[in-house]
């Protein structure tokens, strides 16, 4: 599974609408309004590299309303649980 964190800046007045049109993407597992340089956060999950360009230049890009995209691949994932675990290594003995 290829994790990808796409920040996106929208036209303010739309934010609500765009959001549920990307929201419905296939690949688009959630989507998130946010504070700061950018609109929304939009978390993309695909089997593979290529239905990244699908996803993300191919559909969010093309939404009415986003002006710009900024795509970060996630290298490794760590939840919550996977870091109480690291921490606690060791401290059992």
């Amino acid at each position: 599974m290829i994790t990808s964190i796409v920040l996106i800046k929208t036209d303010i007045d739309q934010i609500p609408e765009i959001a549920q049109k990307i929201a419905a993407i296939e690949g688009v597992s959630e989507v998130y309004s946010v504070t700061g340089a950018h609109d929304l956060i939009a978390m993309v999950r695909v089997a593979r590299h290529d239905d990244l360009a699908d996803v993300i230049p191919g559909l969010i890009s093309k939404v009415p309303g986003v002006a710009s995209t900024e795509t970060h691949i996630a290298f490794r994932t760590y939840s919550h649980h996977d870091l109480e675990a690291a921490f606690a290594i060791g401290l059992d003995a």
